[in-house]
């Protein structure tokens, strides 16, 4: 059985959803790398903002906070943002964390897996509803196309450790929409405005969450011959895969004197809203 509330019986009440305190923690993608927005704290918005706006609408005394920092790895999160999060006192927490170990090579789904399940029954024991995500399905997606298999066990891993501690999937893996290009940032490692809304959505379908968020189906894109799509391959490498490969090799991160972008929760609405965010 889920954690998740029951669903409401009247129109007013399916409006309505109990939690009033959200932590999300992570690395890049739940800091919102990928979506940029100067009127946002640190800079960036994200699903995870996108999903607090949501739950804060008609809930004025809703709280939000975000530890994730980019570059972070499993054990890092762990180590560095679980307790923190758990000191908040939230009722509703995000975990989505190991996809910077998994495009490492020689990473263990099995062993990042044992790591999550310790830290998730952590999370749960607090009485908080804990949301945890798959990895997408990039298919033959450059650098992270090649461990497809690998991140296919891992969510398999996943899925358990969700069952074993009554958490809800936010399944990116079975969210097909984001196998379109424009999902994903140039660099093709993080989202795009259009893939953070995407998935802000889903999360907020997981949750059984009434929301405003429309699907958004850009027009397809013109087909492109050989020689251009590998001159874009070979330009994305130069810019984006061979600084990142460098980065693992040094013990780098870009996260790196980074702090969290909102390390205690508060109104969700106020001074750096996106503007008609509270709309």
């Amino acid at each position: 059985m889920s954690n998740l509330p029951e669903a409401a019986s009247t129109p007013l009440e399916s409006a309505r959803h109990p939690w009033s305190r959200f932590v999300a923690i992570g690395d890049s993608f739940t800091e919102g790398i990928g979506d940029p927005d100067p009127d946002s704290p640190g800079g960036n918005r994200g699903w995870a903002d996108r999903v607090a706006e949501e739950l804060a609408r008609d809930h004025p005394d809703f709280a939000y906070a975000n530890l994730a920092i980019r570059g972070r790895l499993l054990q890092q999160i762990i180590d560095e943002q679980v307790g923190p999060a758990v000191e908040l006192a939230p009722d509703l927490i995000s975990f989505c964390a190991g996809g910077n170990d998994v495009i490492r090579p020689g990473s263990d789904p099995d062993v990042l897996a044992e790591k999550i399940d310790v830290a998730i029954e952590t999370l749960a024991a607090s009485g908080a509803t804990v949301v945890l995500f798959t990895a997408p399905d990039v298919g033959d997606t450059p650098l992270i196309g090649s461990v497809r298999g690998r991140a296919a066990i891992y969510n398999e891993n996943l899925r358990t450790v969700a069952t074993r501690h009554d958490a809800v999937i936010a399944d990116m893996w079975a969210l097909r929409e984001l196998k379109d290009p424009r999902m994903w940032a140039p660099d093709r490692l993080h989202f795009s405005p259009l893939g953070h809304h995407t998935i802000a959505a889903m999360v907020l379908d997981a949750l059984n969450v009434e929301h405003s968020l429309q699907p958004e189906i850009p027009k397809p894109l013109p087909p492109k011959n050989w020689r251009t799509a590998r001159t874009e391959d070979l330009v994305w490498a130069r810019q984006h895969l061979f600084p990142w490969v460098l980065r693992a090799l040094r013990h780098q991160s870009l996260g790196d004197g980074i702090s969290p972008k909102r390390p205690t929760a508060g109104p969700m609405f106020g001074p750096g809203m996106p503007p008609g965010a509270a709309g």
